[in-house]
């Protein structure tokens, strides 16, 4: 099976001069055979540019999921779907984004393809992505607004968590990250220095265009 990957596409910050840096988020996953969008970021047009320059069309995503209704998370949807109508995975409090979208409303957790998972709307309006991979599980996040102690116990739920990927806005509860791996803060996480200092040898650089590995679980998903 080919590794688990985790493309960051839009972000506020950029690796490469080719891509644009944007205030919002949004990743490619490619996992367990199947390719999924996790947010949008604000513009369509930044985000079109940023996934061909990194080689990815809409045409091969089969599904997004929306974390939370933000207009830098949410913004870049209706050009997607302009381009491909995929179900689009929001949480339950979301009203009806765009007609033309098969919207499937989340409120608890929910298996989206075998081996990815919604933790589920947490808080008022937000869903995390969980992705089964061989050391444990990798938790993606939108912004975080539920607390990331109130993600990770959720995701725990499915097994141990391993690696955290996306924005944690304004995260100071630095002691709940001391059992992970991999930590990958984007978008609207304050702090982002005092997590590199305390967690270097866990901690990776966020940006469009980076892009984090993992090995498949051994057997089924």
């Amino acid at each position: 099976m080919e590794k688990i990957t985790v493309t960051i596409v839009y972000d506020n910050t950029t690796t490469r001069e080719d891509l644009e840096a944007h205030w919002g988020f949004a990743a490619v996953i490619q996992a367990h055979g199947h390719t999924l969008l996790f947010d949008t970021g604000h513009k369509w047009e930044i985000l079109s540019a940023n996934m061909k320059a990194l080689g990815f069309s809409p045409d091969e995503i089969e599904a997004v999921v929306i974390s939370h209704n933000h207009f830098d998370h949410a913004g870049g949807l209706e050009g997607f779907l302009a381009q491909k109508a995929v179900p689009v995975y929001v949480p339950k409090s979301c009203p009806t984004l765009f007609e033309a979208a098969k919207q499937i409303n989340v409120s608890g957790p929910r298996e989206i393809f075998p081996g990815i998972r919604s933790t589920g709307e947490l808080g008022d309006f937000e869903q995390s992505l969980v992705v089964e991979a061989a050391d444990g599980l990798l938790v993606i996040a939108g912004c975080s607004h539920p607390g990331v102690d109130v993600i990770l116990k959720a995701a725990s739920s499915f097994g141990e968590v391993k690696s955290l990927v996306g924005g944690l806005h304004a995260f100071t509860q630095m002691e709940v990250l001391r059992n992970l791996e991999l930590i990958c803060p984007t978008h609207c996480t304050q702090h982002i220095l005092m997590i590199k200092n305390l967690y270097p040898m866990a901690y990776r650089e966020g940006g469009a265009g980076v892009v984090l590995e993992w090995d498949p679980p051994q057997g089924p998903a």
